[in-house]
């Protein structure tokens, strides 16, 4: 009984830590871009509105840099919410499966 009890804390314990690391990177996404919309508007009132920003930061703001942020952000936000998806718990299961049916149906061929 104590040792169901101990498992089932551990497995809590496991759980609250990985609920933990998600929450952090999903606040470390949030973070990056709420800058990167920063950064959007600067570059949108540099480029389309002439305001002229041209001091050491600002100034490397152009369309390249802003194409590769906007990939940036893209692939963060795929990793961080569609991961599982396409990836996740379900997907490792049926590929398990699937590899050891090829397995069992191998081992018939041989034998």
């Amino acid at each position: 009984m104590e040792l169901t009890m101990t498992q089932e804390n551990e497995k809590k314990r496991i759980l609250e830590d990985i609920a933990r690391e998600k929450m952090q990177q999903i606040k470390k996404f949030y973070t990056h871009l709420f800058i990167y919309s920063i950064g959007v508007a600067i570059f949108v009132s540099k480029k389309y509105f002439g305001l002229p920003l041209n001091f050491w930061p600002i100034n490397f703001i152009n369309s390249f840099f802003m194409w590769c942020w906007t990939f940036i952000i893209a692939v963060q936000a795929i990793k961080l919410f569609m991961k599982d998806q396409f990836l996740g718990k379900n997907w490792e299961e049926r590929k398990i499966q699937e590899i050891i049916e090829k397995e069992k149906t191998n081992k018939q061929n041989w034998e």
